[in-house]
């Protein structure tokens, strides 16, 4: 179970909204991973724009970004909109895919891909990160975001984000192909000392 720690504002509970980067280019078809240079698509740009709007009446106290450019582009009319920076944490990066990154979907086969497709928990890419060590880092963020209380925005990217939601859930990370979060979405989690729970996943 996730423990949240009270803050130094006092405020024992925190709402953290877990967003999903919006559309860019190569969705879909290249394992984009931590390739430089990947920002939004004009879909995405739209998207984002669209999100911070329905996020715009809601008092946001901090937002948070995956360093990757498409990360920083969703991230940045959400800070806009509420006259704050977003402030990159690198435990929101991608997983490193390692030898798979810039890959062609169509091109990943073989028995490494396969393993990593149905053994999340022990798999890895070749030369790449565990989901395991994406999961702890990225909890991290989310148990340093909630002690502040109050409403935290943290952008970052599927796997990343169902690994954070699964630790929530305490679904194995096997069984992270049973759901998908879409571009621009965003699921809830609310925490206080010594709890945590998803009130909404995948909202549009």
């Amino acid at each position: 179970m996730l423990r949240c720690p009270p803050g130094p504002t006092g405020l024992s509970d925190a709402t953290l909204i877990l967003v999903r980067h919006a559309h860019h280019a190569l969705l879909g078809r290249i394992l984009a991973g931590r390739m430089a240079g990947v920002g939004l698509s004009p879909q995405g740009m739209a998207e984002a724009a669209v999100l911070a709007g329905v996020l715009a009446g809601i008092p946001i106290r901090a937002v948070l970004t995956s360093p990757m450019q498409r990360a920083q582009e969703t991230a940045a009319p959400i800070a806009t909109r509420h006259d704050l920076a977003a402030v990159v944490d690198e435990g929101l990066n991608e997983l490193d895919y390692g030898n798979w990154t810039g890959a062609a979907f169509a091109d990943l086969t073989g028995p490494a891909w396969e393993a990593w497709n149905t053994n999340r928990a022990t798999a890895a890419p070749p030369d790449g990160e565990t989901m395991l060590a994406a999961q702890a880092r990225a909890v991290g963020v989310m148990i340093r975001a909630a002690a502040g209380g109050g409403t935290v925005v943290l952008v970052s990217h599927q796997d990343v984000l169902k690994a954070m939601l699964a630790h929530v859930l305490g679904l194995p990370l096997d069984l992270l192909h049973r759901f998908d979060l879409a571009p621009a979405s965003r699921s809830i989690v609310r925490m206080g000392p010594g709890w945590a729970r998803v009130e909404a996943t995948n909202l549009r």
